[in-house]
This record gives structure tokens, sequence and C-alpha cells, in this order.
């Protein structure tokens, strides 16, 4: 938030708000988290009375950049009062209420009259039905339990949040929740028909969301890569809904360039996918073993298989895109908003070699429909480190952001550094908002003259980025090499 063109909302830069900075302050939201943070503003950031950064008025902007100021989080329920120098700001958080019964969401303005016992609530429809059935008492509080191994939850889930939760106990060992899932697949459940005749064999890797595991099918022999995804607090019927209406679009996807995702399902707070198996390593573990950079053909010709996958993926028929009358239908496009080295993935060896890009937008979707628990300030350094600022109003993030984060992947194989420099205690997203790319030949002076304009132009995000579609910066990589 500030006055400069690159802010969303911007706020004016008329007499009345000449005490906004350019860049004031990084209100960071994902529903229903909200969470903010200074940016060295002149005149300060308060929330609620209280200051939670400003700069002392002898330093300079650059100065006040380079302090990080703490993050602060939003109450829910309540107004929060954001003073940004002389203008202030109400903002209301609030988790959407859920019907006990069919977990439908219940208006702000219906929900004092749709209370039936404390924090239990039914809609309208279920109020009739029960009516109906004579049913005098209100429905009783259910306790909240873990939906794996049913542990009591109560202290962890807090009492804001509504669907189903899995215990950190579960959480800390995926391996747990996936076995029964298996079994429970076997016995016929439709909901895990994806998973159905297949036994893992081995563990491939392990993040903060989840796991991925090896398994064969023990009819076929067809083995797949089993990705598990565990939601960080409770996933209601809303969430759940808008993250496999996304994966709808991942499955949708059928290009030799592309991870395939084969099945995807939820059962039991808990996401589940069955993903095309590649038996090479990720481009980033690929970097680490060679010391830290590629060799120029190598890493040019894994850039050109990606971005042949990621025009097909920027331009593919997908089911779900939203319309301009709120609802949801067949479109074209889907942005993978996290293209990095460690999405990067290749298969088969030698001349047979294929890169695929993978992990098409299913973390950024879990983010996204606040599955993650963790806003974008949450996040390690790896995300904006491959980010260009446009992504940082990354709800409308479009496929331009995808091919400036594939150019700034072929800069790290070449370099074995990221395009821009993130200096220790600068906040790294001013960094994003505010430098631009170093020139690739800084940091490695052999890179080829005609090569570097390229990747250097396609690095360019002030005012907007150059490359707009993954064809044009493929033709221009083909005819520098």
């Amino acid at each position: 938030m500030g006055r400069a063109d690159d802010c969303h909302p911007q706020l004016p830069g008329d007499k009345a708000h000449r005490t906004i900075s350019r860049h004031h302050c990084l209100l960071d939201i994902n529903p229903p988290d909200i969470r903010i943070r200074d940016f060295g503003s002149l005149n300060g950031t308060f929330v609620n009375g209280e200051k939670i950064g400003q700069r002392e008025s002898h330093q300079t902007p650059e100065e006040g950049a380079r302090i990080a100021y703490p993050e602060h989080d939003l109450i829910l329920i309540n107004d929060n009062e954001i003073t940004l120098g002389s203008t202030v700001l109400t903002v209301t958080v609030f988790v959407p209420t859920l019907c006990a019964e069919c977990s439908k969401e219940i208006p702000e303005n219906l929900k004092a009259s749709a209370e039936r016992a404390p924090k239990i609530f039914q809609c309208a429809a279920c109020r009739e039905k029960a009516e109906k059935a004579n049913r005098r008492d209100p429905p009783k509080q259910k306790p909240k339990v873990c939906a794996r191994c049913g542990a009591d939850v109560s202290q962890e889930v807090g009492e804001n949040r509504q669907g189903d939760f899995i215990c950190a106990r579960c959480k800390a060992d995926p391996w747990k929740t996936l076995v029964p899932l298996l079994e429970t697949a076997e016995q016929g459940d439709p909901n895990l028909l994806p998973l159905r005749g297949y036994r893992t064999i081995k563990e491939l890797g392990k993040g903060g969301m989840g796991a991925v595991y090896l398994a064969r099918h023990e009819n076929t022999g067809d083995q797949v890569a089993i990705k598990v995804m565990l939601p960080q607090v409770a996933s209601d019927e809303r969430s759940t809904d808008m993250f496999l209406r996304e994966t709808e679009n991942t499955r949708a996807l059928n290009h030799p360039h592309v991870v395939r995702v084969r099945g995807a399902g939820y059962s039991q707070g808990l996401f589940f996918f069955t993903l095309e198996y590649c038996e090479g390593v990720s481009v980033a573990t690929l970097i680490e073993s060679r010391g830290g950079k590629l060799p120029l053909d190598e890493a040019i010709e894994i850039t050109l298989q990606c971005l042949e996958g990621l025009e097909y993926a920027n331009s593919a028929e997908i089911p779900y895109v939203k319309l301009a009358t709120g609802g949801f239908g067949p479109g074209r496009g889907l942005v993978h908003r996290d293209i990095k080295p460690g999405n990067l993935l290749l298969s088969g060896a030698g001349s047979a070699r294929v890169a695929k890009v993978g992990d098409y937008g299913l973390a950024k979707a879990f983010e996204m429909a606040g599955l993650s628990g963790q806003t974008l300030t949450g996040q390690n350094m790896g995300t904006p480190a491959y980010m260009p600022k446009q992504q940082l109003n990354f709800k409308y993030a479009k496929p331009e952001v995808d091919v400036w984060a594939m150019a700034a992947s072929l800069y790290n194989m070449l370099t074995g550094k990221v395009p821009r420099t993130f200096p220790k205690g600068r906040d790294p997203f001013l960094v994003v908002l505010q430098d631009a790319a170093v020139p690739i030949r800084d940091r490695d002076s052999k890179i080829p003259n005609k090569l570097a304009k390229v990747i250097d132009e396609a690095l360019v995000d002030t005012p907007a980025i150059c490359f707009k579609r993954a064809a044009d910066f493929k033709q221009a990589l083909e005819d520098a090499v």
C-alpha cells in the first residue's frame, strides 16, 4: 500500500494524503488471516493506536527499507484501525460462519438470527427442516477432534475455525496419514478411487505442506508419485471446494513438458494426488550436484523444454475460470505462480532426458484457498527470489509472471545466483518492488553478450514485464544461441 503506481491499493497522491510514502506498508492477505508490516515509512504505520514501524526522521527511504520491522497480525472479528500518516483506514476481519448441518455460508447480517446455541449456527433451510422434524432442542456442539486419529484438537484449531482438522502429531508424520487411506481405498471408498491398488515404495520428499511418495500399482506395475498435502488450518467445505476446483484445472493439462496430475481427492482432512513419476531429479538438485551452476548448453536445453510446457499451460483449455458474473465456467490459461528450479523436474537420461514443469499451481492454489495457514510473508525466502513485482498482487497474476520466473531460473542455472540481491536485514518484498535484476554478465562475464541481452530483457519488470508469452521468450533464446 502506498502512493506508487505498483501499489494495490494505490492511495491518492494529493495534498490530503501527502503523509503517505510511495511504498508505505505491506498488507498481506490470505483469508481469513491478514498481517501488516511497515516498509520504513516516514510518517509511520499504526494499528489500533500502536506504532508498528517508522524510520527515524534523519534516515533516508533506502536506510529505512533496510530495517526489519515486525509483522503485526490483525484481529479476527474486530474492526482494525490502520493509520498511514494522516490517513485512517478500517479493516474488518472475520471467518465466514457456516451452517452446522450443511456447511453453507451464512451472511454476516443473518448471523444473529441463525445462532441456535453458543457458536452453533443453522441456515434458514436447515432450521425449517429441523422444525418440520419437530426437533425442539438446539443442536449440541460437537467436540473438535482430529479428522485422522480422533484426538481432541480444541486447543490447536482455535474457536473461530470450522471444518476438518488434522492434529500436530498426524501432520508430523504424513506416512501415518497415507497408509490408512490406502487401506480404506481397497475397501471400495469412492472418494479414494485414485489410490486404489497402489502400494508405497519409498518417500521422495517432504516439506511443510506434506510429503511425496513413490508408489506402484499391484496389478499393472504402473509407478506414480503420491503427493499428500496437509492443511495447516481447519478445511471447511468452501476452502476445500475452491482448492479441488483449481485441481481440476491442473488435471486438464496434458503435455510432455508438464508433470501430469492423474488423480486427486480429499478425505478426512487430507488432500492427495497421484502424479506422473519423474525418475530423475529436480533442476535445483542437479545444480547443487554440479557445484552450483550448469553448463550453458544444458541450461538452455532445460529452459527451452520448460518454456514449451509453460506456453501450453498458459493458453490451455481448462474447466474452471472466474467469470464476470461471479460464477465459474470453461476458459483458457493456467498460471503456475511458483516457477523455480525446485519445481522443474527431469525424467529419463542422456539424449532421452526430458524437462517438465512440476507442481503446476498446486502449492499456490493451496495457499490461496487459505489451507496453508500462512500468508505470503510467512513463506521462506525462496518465494520472492523468483518473483517479479507484478506477482506481489498474486491473486491477479498473469502468465507473464511465469515467463519472468523461468528467466530467473535460467539465470540461476547459469550463475548459481538469483537475479536480485537480497541484502541481509532488508525487507525482501521491498527488494522485489524497488530493485532491478542485476545484469547477468555482472555475475558471470563469460555469458555470451547476445544471450545476456535476452536474459536481462526477460528480467525487466518495471514498468511492465517485457516478454508476455513463453513462446516469445523461447524464440528470443533460440535466436541468441
